[in-house]
């Protein structure tokens, strides 16, 4: 079993194998290893899966209880017009880029039912600081998000748990704890360049010498 498997098992599917009836909205099927996941959740809670993806992945499956969608995941109007008005899951393994994680989350998370999770895929920048695999993109747009994902929680404690598992890529974990509409989000105040914190600095290099 690989470490993307792992991950799922781990950190997705031990949280929500247990929802009666499940609404599920995945965003990004590729080869369909999560989407064949939630399926056979699916199947076993009587729940529905539905899918998008910009590209024809309509032949991972044929069961009555998946509907896959072929459509960017920030067609907003056209995809709410299909799935349920409220839902249970919302997994995000689309564009790896902060600023589109931001808006799917800002655009979705009205649809999600307290007591009800987020998952956002592909938060780590660890695995690619590694020279064997090695990827520009995956480093900082991985990180990017990481950080914007802190900023979202700071600014909305009192709507949602945030964790996150560093398997593999990485995982984010959201559960939905109040109904409260999300205030928007801008960077975590920091001290990292204050005067204070520069003079710490020259302190510590001072005692090293």
């Amino acid at each position: 079993m690989d470490d993307y498997i792992i991950k799922i098992e781990e950190n997705l599917f031990k949280n929500i194998k247990n929802i009666n009836k499940p609404n599920i909205l995945e965003l990004g099927v590729q080869k369909g290893r999560s989407t064949l996941k939630f399926i056979e959740i699916c199947k076993k809670q009587e729940g529905k899966l539905f899918s998008v993806d910009i590209d024809d992945c309509s032949s991972v499956s044929n069961d009555p209880v998946w509907k896959f969608i072929k459509s960017r995941d920030d067609n907003f109007e056209y995809i709410k017009n299909i799935i349920p008005t409220k839902l249970d899951v919302i997994y995000i393994d689309t564009l790896h880029e902060a600023k589109h994680v931001k808006k799917i989350i800002y655009n979705y998370y009205d649809l999600l039912k307290k007591g009800g999770f987020i998952f956002v895929d592909d938060i780590s920048h660890l695995p690619y600081i590694d020279n064997k695999k090695s990827s520009f993109y995956c480093e900082i747009n991985n990180r990017e998000t990481f950080n914007e994902l802190l900023n979202i929680y700071y600014y909305n404690k009192n709507c949602f748990d945030l964790n996150f598992s560093f398997k593999s890529s990485g995982v984010a974990i959201i559960k939905k704890i109040s109904d409260d509409t999300l205030n928007n989000s801008k960077n975590i105040p920091s001290r990292e360049m204050s005067i204070k914190n520069l003079i710490r600095i020259i302190w510590k290099n001072l005692k090293k010498n």
